[in-house]
């Protein structure tokens, strides 16, 4: 337990609350059982399963417990509204795992052991920001998508063009066949069907119909399925990510379906609820496009 008992001494000498010290200690539960591991996924390391490549230290910093918590709570406090996020949010915030459902299990646990290593008396959680933006920007991450961004519609957002054809893959045809009967349902945030959604909640939707599971979020779906080269290599059903009203490039907020024909499927916002969009609205701010099935990519067929 002495790595419990870092994390809860490195959150009291910062001054921070309680629950800072149960986030991290449920992370580390979760992602090393608490162990100060010399391996991992890729380049992880240690407690945290912190990545050096991608900016989270040297490997001595991260494979020193003290160091790894200070950089985890680093990330973990520029979050708003951190300590008022539903279980599990705020540590996939900071992780960025491809299995956000794990964390929230271990928040019991950790407060057990949170419990036993903590002196005093609880430091107070920081005010909530005020305003519903700050609330919103982070709980995208992990359990809905924020809406597009900007008003511009440049076409008949209920209407597909003159001659559109469904794919020929039957995967690719069920995903976009299934988005695509969907428009002119509301956006509802974090709404996955069948009667509402948002965004990821519409990709999600529309690929399992084809059996195909993907993430729940956007910044979970922009790792799944394969990498596009770009939109010369675009196919329907691929999923189109950009930063959205929320989001960045490294962390897009909002994610739509290609239909074909030049044609986005996405559920745009509370206002426009799922709408059809040009291809040639959203290539300025595309920052990753994802191939869940179907179809092979160019480099998936040279690898087979």
């Amino acid at each position: 337990m002495n790595n419990a008992q870092t994390i809860t001494q490195v959150t009291q000498t910062r001054r921070l609350p309680r629950r800072a010290a149960v986030l991290a200690t449920a992370t580390a539960i979760v992602e090393s059982q608490l162990r100060n591991v010399h391996y991992g996924d890729l380049d992880s390391l240690g407690v945290f399963q912190q990545r050096p490549s991608q900016g989270w230290g040297s490997p001595a910093d991260v494979l020193n417990p003290a160091a790894a918590t200070a950089k985890f709570l680093d990330h973990l406090v520029v979050i708003p509204r951190w300590p008022y996020l539903p279980p599990g949010v705020a540590e996939q915030l900071v992780q960025r795992s491809s299995r956000p459902e794990r964390y929230a299990p271990q928040e019991g646990p950790a407060a057990a052991l949170v419990g036993t290593f903590w002196t005093g008396p609880d430091n107070p959680i920081p005010p909530p920001p005020s305003g519903a933006a700050a609330q919103l920007a982070a709980f995208s991450a992990s359990t809905g998508c924020g809406d597009q961004g900007g008003s511009n519609i440049p076409l008949d957002p209920q209407r597909l063009p003159p001659g559109f054809q469904l794919p020929a893959d039957p995967r690719q045809r069920t995903a976009v066949s299934y988005a695509l009967a969907q428009v002119g349902k509301p956006y509802v945030w974090s709404a996955k069907g069948p009667t509402a959604f948002d965004c990821s909640g519409l990709a999600q939707a529309a690929w399992a119909a084809a059996g195909v599971a993907i993430s729940a979020g956007t910044t979970s779906q922009v790792h799944d399925g394969t990498p596009v080269a770009g939109l010369h290599q675009v196919q329907p059903g691929d999923l189109l990510f950009i930063p959205g009203s929320l989001g960045t490039a490294r962390n897009p907020g909002h994610v739509g379906m290609y239909a074909g024909a030049g044609i986005v499927v996405n559920a745009y916002d509370e206002r426009h609820g799922v709408i059809l969009e040009s291809l040639d609205k959203w290539t300025p701010q595309i920052v990753a496009i994802r191939h869940i099935a179907g179809t092979p990519t160019p480099a998936e067929s040279q690898r087979t």
